[in-house]
């Protein structure tokens, strides 16, 4: 572990000599590690985070390539941010901390569980990726094909680019929009894309991840069988969904179209994974996407609850949390 570079964060060394920001919130209890979504950084977590430490030690971390952390030059892969999760909780000698993590940071979470044998439970809050074709119901499956690739084609071309105009003004703004259209403080999205704003080599501000890791990491994203890890687990995982649609893409009316197919065919298989897999719990919560911003108390009940009972000995499982 090396010193602080700033007040709040500290680092830890991952296996490829990448430096991985974390903050300790303090707290006293069975310890959690909070991880964050794609392009987003650890202060998704300050909302939510303080409703933990009452009953958890806490700790968060900027997901290699995203916010403080390094490893945004080299290829990115779920096998690398688990090996970071690795160091970081034996560094913080928490070895048996539970991994907590919304969106990409839940797909982590999941893959930990599987990986890592002193991990006792992980929390996945809405990652689910994209899917596959078939979860999209009611679409024809080559639509499917042919959209999805246009998502990834427009993502790819933006990721680590310079931004327009060479200011933060036109992220800053689609973000007070969609704070807005959800009716919650556009503060906390406004601190996360700041803590992921860097410069390259010639001065011009990008957002992380760069574009290589980026690349990787939607690849990573692309190709994980997220459904086929759940069922191989024989440890318990509790997967949040998110029961609101997200706000309509402004000129994109398809992508409202795909999400909501989507939605009901992941949701078919999220309910059909819950009574079949006796690790696996399934809830709702009574937000979007941005969950952790609209219902942290919501998120942080659960959280409390499923790991209290993880770290109980029991199986982490509850019926009826649907």
């Amino acid at each position: 572990m090396t010193s602080a570079q700033d007040t709040e964060d500290f680092f830890v060394t991952a296996p490829d000599g990448a430096g991985l920001a974390v903050r300790d919130h303090g707290g006293d209890g069975p310890p959690l590690l909070l991880l964050h979504g794609a392009g987003r950084t650890l202060l998704d977590w300050e909302a939510v985070a303080p409703l933990l430490t009452g009953r958890h030690r806490v700790l968060a971390m900027d997901v290699r390539a995203h916010g403080k952390s390094g490893g945004g030059e080299a290829g990115w892969t779920f096998a690398k941010t688990v090996a970071d999760v690795a160091a970081v909780v034996a560094a913080c000698g928490i070895p048996d901390a539970v991994p907590v993590g919304h969106s990409l940071g839940g797909m982590i979470a999941a893959c930990c569980l599987e990986e890592l044998p002193e991990t006792p439970g992980a929390v996945n809050l809405d990652g689910h990726g994209m899917g596959r074709p078939e979860q999209y119901v009611g679409l024809d499956r080559e639509y499917v094909v042919q959209r999805l690739a246009q998502a990834r084609e427009f993502a790819d071309a933006a990721m680590g680019r310079p931004l327009p105009g060479g200011t933060l003004d036109a992220v800053l703004a689609q973000h007070a929009a969609m704070a807005a259209a959800l009716g919650i403080s556009a503060r906390r999205w406004e601190a996360g894309v700041r803590r992921g704003a860097a410069r390259n080599a010639d001065g011009e501000l990008y957002l992380r991840p760069e574009r290589v890791a980026g690349l990787g990491m939607q690849q990573a994203m692309a190709e994980i069988d997220l459904f086929g890890l759940y069922r191989r687990l024989r440890r318990p995982l509790l997967i949040a969904r998110a029961l609101r649609p997200n706000p309509s893409t402004p000129g994109m009316p398809w992508v409202d179209e795909l999400m909501a197919a989507y939605v009901r065919g992941l949701h078919a298989d999220l309910d059909e994974l819950a009574r079949t897999q006796p690790w696996v719990e399934v809830a709702g919560v009574d937000a979007t996407h941005a969950m952790l911003m609209e219902r942290p108390a919501e998120v942080a009940a659960l959280v409390t609850d499923f790991a209290a009972r993880v770290h109980a000995g029991g199986p982490g499982r509850r019926a009826g949390r649907r």
